[in-house]
């Protein structure tokens, strides 16, 4: 499972550094992750409310190390 995790963390490095997905037009958004600048802020805002109201006390695990806008952007560009 370790190589797995590296492979997208390594997938998500590249799309942070490399290419800055927060400066593309929006049509160039849309080609890159098959949606629209608009429909991924709903879709991050429904995996942050869906995570805080999960949220415990108890949490178990390591931090995740991608944000949730990266790990929706993962996501997206797998399933693209």
């Amino acid at each position: 499972m370790i190589l797995g995790q590296e492979i997208i963390y390594n997938f998500a490095m590249f799309i942070s550094k490399i290419m800055d997905y927060q400066n593309l037009s929006d049509e160039q958004f849309k080609r890159r992750f098959g949606v629209y600048k608009q429909t991924d802020r709903k879709m991050v805002e429904s995996v942050k409310s869906v995570e805080a109201d999960s949220n415990s006390p108890s949490k178990r695990g390591p931090k995740p190390k991608l944000s949730i806008e990266e790990q929706v952007l993962v996501t997206l560009e797998y399933w693209r």
